[in-house]
């Protein structure tokens, strides 16, 4: 079993600001959305159950963990064992109709969907959006000014042969499937310096398709800003935040999230060694060309006066557990789908594992 670790190791915060990380653990390509006045997270699980972690808040800094949108992983025997490069990759949190919605991408099977009345559930069984090999970092838009469904998602070279491209499909509208075989509309191979290509958000706004999309790798890459009249293209694109003379190496991909009052916002990942990819706050704003401005002027900050929303007492995801009865909180995740005897319950507290000895055993 695994559970996400957390400490405050951040700049120390003053009255009325936050500090980044906001999430210090490993809550790898945060999505985010608003529905009233609650803000929902959710991020990559690869090949941990439960997957799809969901996580709330009202101030955008204090997150609590209040459930997974996925029990178990298929095909059942593929994920019988530790699979961590599969799974869950990227996933994109929308809502819609009433309805909450979770696309991602498995890179060895294609872009599922899931879809619940409730952040709670339930969650309906995943739907399998697109068939085939390298589909990864998917995400919806329902353009209400069009009346269209679209769908972009990136490419896994590992799988397809195929990177550095973003791909848009017409959706139907009840996102069950694709009405096109499917366009590329970022092409970042022509683009002079940009590689690596990835993890697309999709918005409308100002009567632009906007695709946030982060590029040049994990450790050392940007967030880039793509924009078009059309969602099909042509696309114009900019670098919009980076670590410059900072300390936050490669702060990319994550989405933009409103505030009710009308404040912009964005949360991208940074990765921290052991710990993870944690989880940044970024300021953002508009600027007089059109484009956002995230952060300081395009560069992370690490303190900031906090989001103008109604106070919310310190929290953090739970990191550790007493284990009352064996039971464990849901903070928790195994390593494959877990079967009946791998943790007991009985009457005292304290978890009791069993050692089970797997056929492939050498890939463990």
């Amino acid at each position: 079993m695994t559970a996400a670790e957390s400490t405050r190791d951040a700049a120390p915060e003053t009255p009325g600001t936050y500090a980044n990380p906001v999430l210090n653990a490993d809550w790898s390509d945060p999505d985010v959305i608003r529905v009233g006045d609650d803000f929902y997270l959710t991020a990559s699980s690869f090949g941990r159950v439960p997957g799809l972690p969901l996580l709330h808040s009202r101030n955008l800094v204090d997150w609590t963990l209040v459930g997974h949108a996925l029990d178990r992983l298929e095909p059942e025997r593929e994920f019988a064992r530790p699979r961590h490069d599969r799974g869950v990759w990227a996933p994109s949190l929308r809502h819609h109709a009433g309805r909450f919605w979770i696309f991602w991408g498995d890179p060895d099977q294609g872009v599922f969907q899931v879809n619940a009345p409730g952040i709670r559930g339930p969650w309906t069984a995943p739907h399998l959006v697109k068939a085939g090999k390298g589909l990864i970092d998917p995400c919806p838009l329902w353009d209400e000014e069009g009346g269209e469904a679209y769908l972009v998602h990136a490419w896994a070279r590992s799988r397809s042969g195929i990177k550095n491209r973003l791909t848009g499909h017409r959706m139907r509208p009840d996102g069950t499937g694709l009405l096109d075989e499917g366009t590329v509309i970022v092409d970042a191979d022509r683009l002079p310096g940009w590689f690596t290509l990835e993890g697309p958000k999709l918005y409308r706004h100002d009567g632009w398709y906007w695709v946030l999309a982060p590029a040049g790798s994990v450790e050392t890459g940007w967030q880039g800003a793509f924009r078009s009249r059309a969602f099909f293209g042509p696309y114009e694109e900019k670098v919009v935040l980076e670590q410059k003379d900072t300390d936050v190496n490669g702060p990319h991909q994550g989405g933009w999230v409103r505030t009710a009052s009308g404040e912009d916002w964005f949360l991208h990942f940074q990765q921290r060694g052991a710990y993870g990819r944690v989880v940044h706050l970024q300021p953002m704003r508009w600027g007089t060309d059109g484009w956002p401005v995230l952060g300081n002027d395009g560069a992370p900050v690490a303190e900031h006066p906090r989001p103008a929303l109604p106070p919310q007492p310190p929290a953090a995801p739970a990191t550790d557990d007493d284990f009352p009865g064996g039971r464990f909180g849901r903070q928790w995740s195994w390593t494959a789908n877990p079967r009946a005897g791998w943790a007991t319950r009985h009457a005292g507290d304290g978890l009791r594992l069993a050692c089970v000895r797997s056929a492939d055993a050498h890939d463990l």
